[in-house]
């Protein structure tokens, strides 16, 4: 599975993706980041779905650059020229695929800015070949696993957001499908883009660079699930019976057996003799 988040805000735009590939049970690392750049030609490329489609239309769609770069003066034609090549492939190998009880499986966000472009662009191409454009009030597109980062996205991202939070909400985002997805790690690749600068720069985080990060994120999740306000949640709870504890039985101490008195029988009175007075 892949990891792939293209954001588009107003300064410009921000790509996170992992490097993660997974064959049965071989992992290697491999780039799942394009950047094709000169002059005022500045695009990125990532993708999502099997390798050996992807290899095949970017090595067909590189060679379409190479042909006809100068035609493509605005981002949406070369979008249209890679899902050419998308088709082109699938044309090829979709019924060989299926031999093999494989899906034809590339999804694709292509962000950038081209000579003729007002601002800078964001589309997300589909494995059939058709595309759409990222609209303002979403500004992100995320392929492959995209579960466990979307919630963190849609509660923090704006177009207004700076380039500093929207890279730091995709690392989020990506650590949160890392934790949970097996096949989503690093080394991820991080591409930004300055608006209007037609220089789009890359950098590589190992893990060790960001190692200090999710200690220091789930600490935080701790603190601010424990300081949440309470009282919505004592209006649920108090409805709970309380658990009277069991009454503890005393222990019985074996009453000592008191032993009948014995009756005591009155002694006799001795008789007693009369003294017998002399006699005068």
């Amino acid at each position: 599975m892949t990891f792939c988040a293209a954001f588009k805000i107003k300064d410009g735009l921000v790509g996170v993706s992992d490097t993660r590939i997974t064959s049965g049970s071989v992992r290697t690392t491999a780039r799942k980041v394009t950047i094709h750049q000169h002059g005022k030609h500045s695009m990125f490329l990532m993708t999502s779905g099997l390798r050996s489609v992807r290899d095949k239309a970017l090595t067909y769609f590189e060679e379409v650059v190479e042909e006809k770069d100068t035609y493509f003066d605005k981002l949406y034609k070369a979008v249209n020229a890679f899902a050419e090549q998308v088709r082109r492939v699938a044309e090829e190998d979709r019924e060989a695929l299926k031999k093999s009880g494989l899906d034809f499986n590339l999804f694709s966000i292509v962000g950038g800015q081209l000579e003729k472009d007002k601002e800078h662009k964001l589309y997300m191409l589909y494995p059939e070949g058709n595309w759409v454009e990222v609209p303002p009030g979403s500004p992100y597109f995320l392929i492959g696993e995209s579960s466990y980062g979307k919630p963190i996205i849609d509660r923090v991202l704006r177009y207004e957001s700076s380039m500093e939070v929207a890279l730091k909400v995709a690392y989020l985002a990506f650590d949160s499908t890392r934790i949970s997805a097996v096949d989503v790690d690093f080394p991820i690749d991080v591409v930004l883009y300055k608006r209007d600068s037609y220089d789009i720069v890359q950098h590589r985080y190992e893990r060790e660079d960001l190692q200090h990060l999710p200690e220091w994120w789930q600490e935080k999740l701790r603190q601010a699930v424990e300081s949440l306000p309470n009282e919505w949640a004592s209006a649920a709870i108090s409805k709970l019976i309380p658990t009277s504890k069991p009454a503890t039985k005393k222990k019985l101490v074996p009453k000592k057996k008191i032993k009948p008195k014995k009756k005591i029988k009155p002694k006799k009175k001795l008789a007693t003799k009369k003294k017998s007075t002399p006699k005068k």
